[in-house]
C-alpha cells in the first residue's frame, strides 16, 4: 500500500538522469559537427528520428533513453535553437512537488513548453 508515489518518484529520477545522459550525447554530437541536430521533437516518432540521428553520427552513442511511461504516451522533447548552438530538453514529471522543478528552466524555448501548469510539471534543461 502506498508504493505508487515511490514508483512515480523513481520514474521521475530516471527521467532526470535520462535528460542528463541525452545532454552528454548531444555534446558529443556538437563536438563532431559544430552544431546541434536540427529538428524539433514533439512526438514519440520524432524522438526516434533524434535517436537515429545521434546513433548514426559516429560518436559512439548506441542507446537513446525513452520515457519510462512511453507505453502510456509519454515522451521526451528536444528543441534546438534556430542557429543550432543551443537546445532545450524536457520531460513531464509525475511529482509536481519535485524539488528539481524549482531549479529548472521555466520559459518555453525553441518550441518546447517548459512552463509548469496545474496539469503538467515540465522539467527542462537548457544548454
Amino acid at each position: 500500500v502506498g508504493l505508487g508515489s515511490f514508483r512515480a518518484r523513481g520514474r521521475d529520477a530516471r527521467r532526470i538522469a535520462d535528460l542528463h545522459s541525452m545532454q552528454n550525447a548531444l555534446e558529443l554530437y556538437f563536438s563532431k559537427n559544430g552544431i546541434y541536430p536540427d529538428m524539433t521533437v514533439n512526438s514519440a516518432s520524432e524522438w526516434g528520428v533524434m535517436a537515429s540521428t545521434l546513433k548514426s553520427a559516429g560518436i559512439g552513442v548506441a542507446n537513446i533513453p525513452s520515457d519510462p511511461a512511453a507505453a502510456a504516451g509519454k515522451f521526451y522533447r528536444y528543441g534546438p535553437s534556430p542557429d543550432g548552438l543551443s537546445y532545450v530538453l524536457a520531460a513531464v514529471l509525475e511529482d509536481s512537488s519535485n524539488p528539481v522543478l524549482r531549479e529548472d528552466v521555466d520559459d518555453s524555448s525553441y518550441g518546447v513548453s517548459c512552463d509548469d501548469t496545474a496539469t503538467e510539471a515540465n522539467y527542462c534543461i537548457q544548454f
